[in-house]
């Protein structure tokens, strides 16, 4: 049997609009979360832009909050457009648990968060 792809938007945006990080220190502002499912993966695409007119780090806390296994570190440049934070990693709940995406900014409210995820059924 084939698996099934669903394009779902990230769990935490509203009707598919950016998501705010205003957190600075982890845990950080929650983006997405996986199903609670081990064998649905989740593909998911990050993209971030900074209103800001300073170059601003974004910490990604993959799947979990521990430095270093879990975090993703970017220095987001200011005005930039669109920014490939995520492209297409994958996580899975634990089966019994969600698997969370989150993340936190060296400053706060200037960094917004768009993308979306490839759900993969078996």
């Amino acid at each position: 049997m084939a698996a099934t792809f669903s394009k779902v938007k990230l769990s935490q945006s509203t009707n598919g609009k950016q998501i705010k990080v205003v957190q600075i220190v982890t845990a950080g502002t929650t983006i997405h979360e996986t199903g609670t499912s081990a064998s649905i993966l989740d593909e998911v695409w990050i993209y971030a832009v900074n209103s800001s007119a300073s170059s601003v780090k974004l910490t990604i806390e993959w799947g979990e909050a521990t430095a270093p296994d879990g975090n993703i570190e970017v220095t987001v440049l200011p005005e930039a457009g669109l920014v490939t934070i995520i492209p297409g990693l994958v996580l899975s709940g634990t089966g019994s648990a969600l698997t969370a995406v989150k993340a936190f900014a060296g400053t706060a409210n200037v960094i917004m968060l768009s993308g979306y995820v490839n759900r993969i059924t078996p």
